[in-house]
């Protein structure tokens, strides 16, 4: 949580785009992008857009790249961050960043690690920032995406999103 001087500036509803990558899923089977829309809309936030994309690195960047600058404060991806070779989200979103909040990836991990043992170091979860414009890349599972919305991104986002447009 910010702390009380931070958590009075912060915004209180953020414009926010979600993007499933997935070659498989569609917009009635993804239960990970519906557990991140039910998270923001239930904290006050704006979903602008909603994607899936197949793992296209090029495509996934292209993307995500126009939504940068635009109406989206904030960019959600789910899926694409393993070891597969079809997972290359990871590749099309740390190129974009301009500052990277290591911390992100490094706290999911610690904590994937107190529920689900070693192969919490597989996730190549990341996040940053481009502009003014917070990027959060997670893993497809729907405990993943719980796990990060609830303890990481949701009690800081607004705060996040106040710093960079302040």
């Amino acid at each position: 949580m910010p702390t009380p001087e931070h958590a009075s500036k912060r915004a209180t509803s953020v414009a926010c785009a979600v993007v499933t990558v997935s070659d498989t899923r569609t917009k009635e089977t993804d239960a990970s992008g519906k557990v991140i829309i039910e998270r923001l809309e239930g904290a006050g936030h704006r979903i602008v857009r909603y994607e899936i994309l197949p793992d296209d690195p090029a495509r996934i960047h292209a993307h995500v790249e126009s939504l940068c600058g635009s109406a989206c404060q904030v960019v959600l991806i789910t899926g694409g961050t393993g070891l597969a070779p079809r997972d290359t989200t990871y590749e099309a979103i740390a190129s974009l960043l301009e500052k990277r909040l290591d911390g992100f990836g490094e706290l999911f991990r610690m904590l994937s690690f107190e529920e689900i043992g070693a192969a919490a170091m597989l996730s190549r979860a990341v996040a940053g920032v481009r502009g003014q414009t917070a990027i959060f890349s997670m893993p497809g599972s729907t405990g993943a995406v719980r796990l990060a919305m609830d303890r990481l991104i949701l009690p800081v986002l607004g705060h996040i999103v106040s710093l960079l447009t302040s």
